[in-house]
């Protein structure tokens, strides 16, 4: 290996037609883009050079040399391009030319292995440790390195296994199909990403300082209501305190009992619900406290100086595609409660622009009629009627139009539980019958919809010759659960199995349509974007102007994202804030 420091303009003028005219070139930036390690393959794949960039070194433009080396000029292979492109686009680069990202490969690969650091993978694949691994010496790593070197290996080492495993991940890609998910979701989707997290949500801090008050007020008044029925002052978020109260002292009988005394759960306090007037306070208190210490006071300390709340989208985390937020977590802000509700409040759009909030309608139970192909189903979706309704109409013959509420709220809980693979028992739990009579919506469900029957049976049995289970777009999950002696890990592979192409394919079609607005809203220049997206939803801070055209562009581009036997509806919504917008 040959290492050639990049120290000035003629230097990098004499580097940059090579980086251009190779077929790709392996980049591993410093923290803070202090510096970058360009590593091109010579012939035969082994490493010819290794450049070796330092901003302080450097005596050109590094700004312009770095705007030239993440161009569309320069093909790219990189581990992380998300935060990379993050870290470009912080220093008003803006990224492009990547055509491999060992970390997303190595997810796509292994979606349920949790890490994908360059080096655990190095140990995970080769089963040694990296300065000893045959695959790492083949690179050349150390042995062509002289003593004045030897002190920079750490970086030029992991420079060389992001080649290799380009190396190894590319050809397996192509053998299972899922090189254009990399190439055509994952990888367009990571500058979009990055701008996301860049431009962050605006909070109301003010609001949400007093929401956190009136809060407080609410617990303090819980506490004393609690206090005076139990006869005495507890710690009421003490499972074992509670549970002393509730059984010991209150004689309410035990519904479940853990290693360490009375389990005190939410499933637990449920039941016990009608039976004492402390338990719904006790559950309103939970829900209060946490509502005030997670959302409130955590949302608090990470507002930015800008007035914004910054949050990380992870794109390897989840086994099924869909992304997830962590600092902090945005996607679960609760909306199934009022209070809850009250939190979208707090995101309010800027002077000027108004929030638009898009979300797909019943992506999951559409997606369900297309793959089973069950005819029912697809007809209902493209009349328009109401799915809901029409389920309860078939499961408890009644005509639609005499559909109370309640059945429809039922037949909403069979159509969705049936997409996660639900059980008769767990059903008659979330809707309160017994589960015989679950047992018999099911069967009456799958009499009307018996596409979807042999649809789920399909899966499963597929899934387990083949071992893995995909999306319309090829994305795995691998399920050796599946041929699991154990009835209840068989259970649970059974359940993925029919829950993963479903849900892993409406991750997949959210990016695609991620990245299709986000292109919209570049080519036309405008001053809208893209701020929050939460598993079907999109938020978009648009510019007053624009309005009318940003709503255009995400209707057009969520609803054509793919093309399926039924059609893809979105809802939407505007207002100066989430709450209003959704």
């Amino acid at each position: 290996m040959t290492v050639v420091p990049v120290l000035t303009g003629d230097d990098f003028a004499a580097a940059l037609p090579k980086w251009e005219e190779a077929d790709c070139v392996a980049v591993l930036p410093l923290p803070g883009l202090a510096g970058v390690a360009v590593s091109l393959s010579g012939d035969g794949g082994k490493r010819a050079y290794l450049y070796d960039v330092r901003a302080a070194a450097y005596q050109g433009d590094y700004h312009a040399l770095l705007s030239a080396l993440f161009g569309p000029t320069v093909k790219k292979i990189a581990h992380g391009v998300k935060e990379l492109c993050r870290a470009l686009l912080d220093e008003g680069i803006q990224p492009e030319g990547f055509v491999f990202d060992t970390e997303l490969a190595a997810y796509l690969l292994d979606p349920t292995a949790g890490s994908y650091e360059l080096r655990k993978l190095a140990v995970s694949y080769f089963k040694k440790e990296v300065e000893q691994s045959a695959a790492y010496k083949e690179k050349d790593a150390f042995s062509l390195l002289d003593d004045g070197l030897k002190a920079q290996a750490a970086w030029y080492e992991d420079t060389a296994w992001i080649e290799a495993f380009y190396e190894l991940f590319k050809p397996k890609l192509e053998e299972y199909g899922l090189l254009p998910v990399l190439a055509d979701i994952e990888l367009p989707l990571c500058p979009v990403l990055a701008r996301m997290e860049r431009a962050g949500v605006l909070v109301d801090g003010q609001a949400l300082a007093d929401f956190g008050r009136q809060l407080q007020l609410g617990i303090d008044a819980l506490q004393a209501e609690i206090y005076g029925l139990a006869g005495e002052e507890f710690n009421i978020l003490s499972p074992k305190q509670l549970g002393h109260i509730l059984f010991d002292k209150l004689g309410l009988p035990p519904v479940k009992k853990t290693k360490t005394g009375y389990s005190t759960n939410a499933e637990v306090l449920e039941k016990l619900r009608p039976r004492h007037e402390i338990v719904g306070r006790v559950l309103d208190y939970r829900q209060l406290t946490k509502l005030n210490s997670t959302y409130v006071e955590g949302l608090g300390k990470v507002i930015d100086a800008d007035g914004r709340i910054h949050t990380s989208f992870q794109n390897t985390v989840t086994a099924t595609g869909r992304l997830s937020s962590a600092e902090p977590n945005l996607q679960n802000i609760p909306v199934r409660t009022p209070l809850g509700s009250e939190m979208r409040k707090m995101f309010v759009a800027p002077k000027g622009k108004v929030l638009v909030d898009a979300d797909y309608s019943q992506i999951e139970l559409r997606l369900l009629a297309h793959m089973s192909g069950d005819g029912a189903m697809i007809g209902g979706f493209n009349s328009g009627v109401d799915i809901h309704t029409v389920t309860a109409s078939q499961v408890f013959g009644l005509p639609q139009d005499a559909v109370p509420p309640e059945l429809r709220r039922a037949a909403k809980a069979v159509n969705f539980g049936i997409v996660y693979g639900i059980s008769a028992f767990s059903l008659s739990e979330d809707i309160h019958v017994t589960v015989a009579q679950a047992k018999e919506y099911m069967e009456k469900y799958f009499e009307h919809y018996s596409g979807v029957r042999s649809y789920m049976d399909r899966v499963v049995a597929q899934g387990r010759e083949d071992g893995f289970v995909s999306t319309l777009y090829g994305r795995r999950r691998w399920l050796p659960e599946l041929k699991s002696s154990n009835f209840n890990t068989r259970s649970f592979g059974e359940r993925v199995a029919l829950n993963m192409p479903i849900q892993g394919t409406a991750a997949d079609i959210i990016k695609i349509a991620m990245i299709g607005v986000n292109r919209k809203l570049k080519e036309k220049q405008m001053k809208s974007r893209l701020v929050l997206q939460v598993h079907d939803e999109l938020l978009i801070e648009a510019y007053q102007p624009e309005l009318s055209e940003v709503k255009e562009i995400l209707r057009e581009e969520m609803e054509k994202a793919v093309s399926l036997d039924v059609p893809l509806e979105v809802d939407m919504h505007t207002g100066e804030n989430w709450y209003e917008a959704k």
